[in-house]
């Protein structure tokens, strides 16, 4: 796979050491075990894959380029580039300036762009709308476009299942940037209805079976369905995408289900003519961090750190998989702590940062902590929740020696 150019202050001593080794010794990702850095007193156990992933460094190497090669011109970014405050900081340092929230609220207008600005696309892509209102004011959208292939590979499959005459069903959160540039692709392609989770698909399906009315499903879906949508013509052939950052198992299940409905109304020797495969857009990454989330919750802990930006959606699914197993964290980076006495986090369910008391068990030793981050998440972040842990033991081993077994898989290389 393609390796990009990220800026070296984003990696790491120490995990950036232990990506490494694990990358030498198992190249096919086969092994999803833990990697456990044990300096004694506690010990942290890691994730076979975790951090950036090939859309966010995409998109680093291209902002970065951006502001190399445009020393002496504007340079906007459409909004966030990626989920992660520390990222979208350090690019406001160096000058670059943000038209509009994650939430799409106007920052600064679109009027005041001239054809001699850059303006920088992020990695969840944008409207066709956007696009259209940047290029009628002569703005590039090509040159620095970031937006990740695997969201462009979820709008092709939305683009080949319209042309098949398929509506499309998209597993996203309606407002999500990822999720409006998607639907707003989709709805050229075709009838297109955005479903949450498993609870909204539940009441999909009742439609499709014909126990619930269009009424319902106009009430229900109210702003989560393409113009004149017609849910007794648009709901007998399907096709489900999703946005990258879901659980892949809950858009597995909700496909799933849209089929087993499908089967209900028009029966199993029917349902090629009304259910399209599309589980080929599920994204490798977000795969494969749930996967090593799934082992590292296997293998055990006394408690969980997840790193992140609080608005990343595919960080917080990592936090809603821990937390049914242990006393789970969700923070920004080690700031958000400073002893075993008090921890600031953010709570995924009311969206809201709170407080716990005595949240680390520092008298039990050893202590293993579960630590993994979203993919958007600089490993220098975690380097530094590491350190702050250790800075309680005094008598831990010094890191050096913890990492000296994957520095020596990589010596033997």
């Amino acid at each position: 796979m393609r390796q990009f150019d990220v800026p070296t202050f984003y990696e790491s001593p120490i995990i950036s050491t232990v990506k490494d080794a694990r990358q030498v010794a198992d190249p096919r990702k086969n092994d999803l075990s833990p990697s456990v850095i044990d300096f004694g007193p506690v010990r942290f156990k890691i994730a076979r894959h975790f951090g950036f992933c090939f859309g966010v460094e995409q998109a680093i190497e291209i902002a970065y380029k951006a502001l190399d090669e445009n020393p002496d011109k504007r340079i906007f970014l459409l909004s966030e580039m990626i989920h992660n405050p520390h990222v979208n900081e350090d690019l406001r340092d160096r000058g670059i300036q943000f038209l509009r929230t994650t939430k799409g609220e106007q920052l600064i207008p679109f009027s005041e762009l001239t054809p001699d600005d850059v303006v920088i696309i992020p990695a969840f892509g944008t409207t066709l709308e956007v696009e259209q209102e940047l290029d009628r004011r002569g703005v590039d959208t090509e040159t620095y476009d970031t937006t990740c292939p695997f969201v462009e590979k979820v709008w092709r499959k939305s683009s080949q299942i319209g042309d098949d005459d398929y509506s499309i069903v998209v597993h996203g959160k309606r407002y999500h940037e990822e999720t409006r540039a998607t639907f707003s692709h989709a709805k050229q392609e075709g009838p297109v209805v955005v479903v949450r989770d498993m609870e909204e698909a539940e009441e999909l399906a009742a439609v499709i079976r014909g126990e619930k009315s269009a009424d319902f499903f106009y009430d229900f879906f109210e702003d989560k369905y393409s113009a004149d949508f017609d849910p007794a013509e648009d709901l007998r052939r399907l096709g489900v995408v999703n946005q990258t950052t879901m659980l892949a198992e809950e858009t597995a299940a909700i496909a799933d289900l849209m089929r087993d409905a499908l089967v209900d109304r028009y029966g199993e020797a029917d349902v090629k003519e009304h259910f399209a495969d599309t589980s080929d857009t599920l994204c490798y990454a977000t795969n494969e961090n749930q996967n090593a989330t799934h082992a590292l919750i296997e293998d055990g802990a006394d408690l969980g750190i997840i790193v992140g930006g609080y608005n990343s959606s595919n960080t917080s699914h990592l936090v809603e998989l821990c937390e049914e197993h242990m006393p789970t964290y969700f923070v920004r980076d080690a700031e958000q702590f400073d002893a075993p006495a008090e921890i600031r986090h953010f709570d995924i369910h009311a969206r809201q940062e709170t407080t716990t008391e005595h949240w680390f068990p520092a008298d039990e030793t050893p202590v293993d902590v579960l630590l993994t981050s979203g993919a958007s998440c600089p490993d220098a972040l975690l380097d530094d929740v590491v350190h702050k842990i250790l800075s309680w033991y005094p008598d831990a081993r010094p890191v050096e020696d913890a990492i000296a077994p994957f520095k020596a898989s990589l010596d033997d290389e």
